[in-house]
């Protein structure tokens, strides 16, 4: 009789914390790349500087509240808007004075010039946010598959939204340099949780740029929290110390962003508290006073900007799901909630934005890595579905080559589709960066002469395009809401910028009219003016009371430059959505039509 076999001891499942931050066992090290981190780099600095060199200015917020108040730190003077004033103090100087100090490094070299100077600024965004994009691809190799960071890139460089983001000097264009910091660092468990590295990087993207950003690290301390409990008591310190030192690091930026903005609006101001404060807890109407949106207008806008990338990121969650149900290989409570935390922070961000009823373009960039992060992964999911497929199943029957024609023929067209909107949006709207350039010539304009803007007041690209001593004013056109004032150029006190805490006349926060932002017609030695022959060729057409057609009044003004400008008016959709040619073949319907964007210089 055969001796009995003793039964075997059960199977304990613990669940396993990640290794603590002083992980006594390193990893061996290993190059995860399809691609080398610095050829990513290159990639994405070359994408970068394309925008900065020809993207037009999207949103006149980036002119008014952020070039305006850079130029007047270096240069004197400058637009002012009712949130510099101190009575508001809704914007961080802070945040202004670090690209005024990359503005006034190009000052020191070699043919320096104010324009010169926008476009430096323009050159470091491009650097800063290619050396974040890199950092956030590498820890994507690492953490997912190599295959997934390549379409990472490709979702970001070949997309429109990658060209308007990218540069802008916004603070949303800020926080979302941050967000791929602070993302990289909770994502990276090599050597064991980041955590407060995360927490730090999104405060910084918080409190010097964009607080709300800040609510795109939920998901990775929802993931912090959730282990912690799950772990042993050694570990739930650990994770409590992180936690601790990303809060100090916190407090620590807010102490010290509070101190620059004291010695500029001579009083104690927490900037960040005062925008969630005006945005949320606002008595006047907040930002709804400039107008509302359809909840379907950042799925239009997201369509247009990452077309099949868009698709992709949101059908992400669900194919991801649907692989996990279905997959053979062992799977852990880490395996499938990771991918599940990196996830997120997309669908989060759209939710809540979606259900806010002020709706601006900007308001996404935070969210673009995350989206193109979603996009790439499932791309993944489903080239790894097509191509490990059962050859009994309806899928592993179609042919291999005739897989790869499909998916190249889809990416291809789904970078021409981002390269037609790119050239499309620069090819319509770059007419105010290179309209300035007679004002440097001599015997064009002298110091004190103002260049005057009525209805196109919100195209001005900022005083940076006007030469030394040339002030921008406005006259009255049809518009009825506040226009931005002039910092005071007096110097009293310190002698430091003395008009960032000198109330200004005329300001409020209720978007009302001020009658003293405009000066008479006659003032002006130029203007700019845009002429649309295709709207006045309409039966009953007559030009606005306080906006005559001042490029066609040559008794008193003359031309100096004009440009071509779309006529988004007369201008069918997919012709203002993408590049369309003016082709004899394109039907006169679908083709685009044009204006004339002029700078005019008034008859003495």
């Amino acid at each position: 009789m055969a001796p009995k076999t003793a039964p075997r001891p059960a199977v304990k499942r613990e669940f396993v914390h990640p290794e603590a931050s002083h992980g006594k066992k390193k990893p061996p090290k290993v190059k995860p790349y399809v691609i080398e981190p610095i050829s990513a780099f290159y990639i994405f600095l070359v994408a970068n500087l394309i925008a900065a060199a020809f993207a037009p200015i999207q949103d006149c917020d980036e002119t008014f509240n952020y070039w305006e108040p850079t130029h007047y730190l270096s240069h004197g003077y400058g637009l002012q808007t009712w949130e510099y004033s101190p009575d508001y103090a809704i914007r961080s100087w802070l945040y202004i004075g670090l690209h005024a100090i990359v503005g006034n490094l190009r000052r020191i070299l070699p043919r320096s010039t104010k324009v010169a100077e926008f476009y430096f600024v323009r050159y470091g965004l491009a650097f800063s946010c290619a050396l974040c994009q890199t950092l956030m691809w590498r820890v994507i190799c690492s953490a997912l598959n190599p295959r997934v960071g390549i379409f990472f890139i490709m979702a970001l460089v070949t997309s429109p939204g990658n060209f308007h983001s990218s540069t802008a000097y916004l603070p949303s264009s800020f926080a979302m340099y941050m967000c791929m910091l602070g993302a990289a660092a909770f994502m990276n468990w090599r050597g064991g949780l980041k955590t407060s590295q995360g927490m730090f990087w999104f405060a910084v993207g918080g409190v010097f740029g964009w607080p709300f950003a800040a609510a795109l690290c939920a998901p990775f301390m929802l993931e912090e929290g959730l282990f912690a409990i799950l772990s042993d008591k050694e570990r739930f310190i650990e994770a409590l110390v992180r936690v601790s030192r990303g809060v100090v690091a916190t407090l620590v930026l807010v102490f010290f962003d509070m101190c620059i903005n004291t010695f500029f609006y001579k009083k104690v101001e927490i900037v960040s508290w005062n925008i969630v404060k005006y945005n949320i807890f606002s008595e006047t109407g907040g930002p709804e006073l400039y107008g509302t949106e359809p909840w379907t207008f950042y799925f239009k806008n997201l369509a247009l900007n990452f077309n099949i990338w868009f698709i992709l990121a949101l059908s992400a969650l669900p194919l991801f799901l649907v692989q996990k149900m279905f997959s053979r290989s062992p799977q852990t409570f880490q395996s499938g909630l990771r991918p599940v935390v990196f996830l997120s922070p997309f669908y989060m961000w759209l939710a809540i934005f979606t259900l806010q009823p002020h709706k601006e373009e900007r308001f996404m960039y935070p969210a673009y890595p995350f989206l193109a992060l979603n996009a790439a992964l499932a791309m993944h999911i489903l080239l790894s579905a097509f191509g490990h497929s059962d050859p009994k199943t309806l899928v592993g029957m179609i042919p291999a080559k005739l897989k790869l024609f499909v998916v190249g023929l889809t990416m291809l067209l789904s970078i021409d589709i981002g390269l037609a909107r790119i050239w499309g949006l620069y090819s319509a709207y770059s007419a105010p960066l290179s309209l300035y350039s007679p004002l440097n010539e001599d015997g064009v304009g002298g110091p004190g002469d103002s260049v005057c803007f009525g209805k196109d007041w919100y195209r001005f690209p900022s005083s940076y395009f006007l030469p030394r001593d040339m002030h921008a004013k406005f006259i009255r056109s049809e518009f009825r809401g506040l226009l931005p004032g002039e910092f005071s150029e007096a110097r009293t006190g310190f002698g430091f910028w003395s008009g960032t805490w000198l109330p200004p006349l005329g300001m409020n926060d209720r978007n009302e009219e001020d009658l003293g932002k405009y000066v008479d017609l006659k003032t002006c030695a130029f203007l700019v003016d845009t002429q649309y022959p295709e709207q006045q060729k309409q039966p009953g057409w007559k030009a606005p009371p306080n906006e005559p057609d001042y490029v066609a009044d040559t008794e008193h003004w003359q031309e100096v430059k004009c440009l071509p400008f779309l006529d988004a008016a007369s201008t069918s959709f997919l012709a203002r959505a993408l590049w369309v040619p003016d082709w004899d073949v394109i039907p006169e319907q679908y083709r685009r039509k044009w204006g004339r964007h002029c700078l005019l210089r008034q008859k003495r």
